[in-house]
């Protein structure tokens, strides 16, 4: 395969990069996994909630969000915790939010380093390909006249290698990282709105 050629005629910056790219990888992965999970169970706790919280039915409510694993759960159980029927709407709202804040950290962390490993990646690309060019120049000064031309354009085909392959490894590193970033922004906007519609019913004026 024309890669595994690339890869072999790169030098060493190659293992480096190809080192970054699969932690990257196996990050975007767990991202994958971990919110695709946490969509699906969301997706089914809500419509589970709904006629439960329609008929402020609070005690089966709780004892749902209680026994379930989730951000949703977890963002609704902050609210429940205040409400009664003496607390104003300020207040429960506040406790959702605090949730949500508590849940920032867990939805999106580790997503950011797909960012910079994708630029790590292309750096050692351009300075492996930059070292192969000293080399080059260093073994094209000591050879024969005659066969400069050719020494030359073997070693800067050589050299390009490394860049070449950085880019592509950052290209799907940062497709991985838009998409998971825009998951993401999409579990955090469910999460917010099914906060919202719990406490309009959790308090009616």
């Amino acid at each position: 395969m024309e890669i595994v050629k690339l890869f072999q005629a790169g030098g060493s910056f190659m293992y480096p990069i190809l080192v970054v790219f699969a932690i990257g990888v196996a990050i975007a992965l767990e991202r994958f996994f971990y919110l695709t999970k946490t969509n699906r169970i969301t997706n089914k706790l809500w419509t589970e909630l709904v006629p439960m919280l329609k008929a402020l039915d609070f005690q089966r409510a709780i004892k749902l969000t209680s026994t379930v694993k989730t951000p949703m759960a977890n963002v609704l159980n902050y609210g429940f915790s205040q409400h009664s029927e003496n607390k104003r709407r300020e207040i429960i709202e506040s406790a959702m939010e605090e949730g949500i804040m508590d849940e920032m950290p867990e939805l999106t962390q580790r997503t950011h380093y797909l960012a910079t490993f994708a630029n790590i990646a292309t750096l050692l690309g351009l300075l492996g390909t930059i070292v192969g060019l000293i080399q080059a120049f260093t073994a094209v000064a000591e050879a024969d006249p005659a066969e400069k031309a050719d020494l030359l354009s073997a070693s800067i085909s050589v050299a390009m290698n490394t860049t070449a392959f950085g880019l592509m490894a950052a290209i799907p590193l940062l497709l991985a990282h838009s998409y998971l970033v825009t998951k993401t922004a999409r579990l955090v906007d469910s999460l917010e709105k099914a906060a919202l519609k719990s406490l309009n019913l959790m308090v009616r004026d």
